[in-house]
């Protein structure tokens, strides 16, 4: 008994510590990987990231922190780790590479919910497609396009090019071009139009509307017009300057383009 005794309380002197240590490491280790879970969760909402992505990222998180936080201990009682990482790392490859389309689009919501390039609302073009972002979703960005269709974007093929956030700035330009004929006065052009910009409630004061002659041609005289608006009405006033200038042109008398020729004919004996 008394062997038993000694023997035991040798092994208490020599594996206590290593106790109290991994106890205090697996105490400290998850309260550290939870504090980081909340600086994550809080940061986020700070970018105002989606409210339904943030505790999934948070999860993930502190599941990532916390297994490493077991391995650490695991390796303070002296066992092997360098094979149980090994097949956490293989079971991690061959699921990632099982999932690597579906895990590239996770990844690319992630990043389009983070840093926020579109939000709801906006309207954008991205992956060939034009139209207003109806839902952000964690594999897939929601488009509505001009002519009501619904169209689903994997996030991969998003962020894969270039985003164009056409009405993320508040305000936009409507670029136009006005053709009229050559022989037209173009102080008498200009007001025609301006009249028609004045009279369109959605385009904007300032800045003001841009009228400026674009080049000449044989008959042919173009303007480029450029109003001002807020994004949302785009459209609106895009087809109010295409209907009324017409008009405009017309109860001014103002003449539209008459492309010309000049032939030369020379009579030879």
């Amino acid at each position: 008994m008394d062997i038993y005794l000694t023997q035991f309380t040798l092994w208490v002197a020599a594996y206590a510590p290593r106790v109290v240590m991994a106890l205090l490491t697996l105490f400290i280790g998850f309260w550290i990987a939870n504090k980081i879970s909340q600086i994550l969760s809080a940061a986020l909402r700070r970018r105002k990231v989606e409210e339904t992505v943030i505790p999934f990222l948070a999860s993930i998180i502190t599941v990532v922190l916390k297994v490493v936080v077991l391995i650490s201990v695991a390796g303070m009682f002296g066992i092997e780790t360098t094979s149980f990482i090994a097949l956490v790392g293989a079971a991690g490859l061959a699921l990632g590479l099982a999932l690597q389309g579906s895990l590239s689009h996770f990844a690319s919501g992630v990043l389009l919910m983070v840093f926020r390039p579109y939000k709801v609302g906006d309207l954008i073009s991205a992956a060939g497609f034009t139209g207003e972002v109806e839902e952000i979703q964690i594999f897939n960005t929601v488009l509505k396009t001009l002519d009501n269709k619904r169209i689903f974007i994997p996030n991969g093929a998003v962020t894969a090019g270039a985003i164009s956030n056409i009405s993320g700035q508040g305000t936009i330009r409507v670029d136009m071009i006005f053709a009229v004929s050559g022989s037209e006065n173009i102080d008498k052009v200009r007001t025609s139009i301006q009249k028609v910009a004045d009279a369109c409630p959605q385009i904007l004061k300032n800045p003001a509307t841009d009228i400026l002659v674009n080049g000449h041609e044989i008959g042919i005289t173009k303007f480029d017009v450029r109003p001002w608006c807020n994004s949302a009405h785009y459209w609106d006033v895009y087809y109010f300057m295409q209907e009324n200038v017409k008009k405009q042109f017309v109860s001014d008398g103002i003449r539209g383009p008459k492309p010309a020729m000049d032939v030369a004919v020379t009579n030879q004996a």
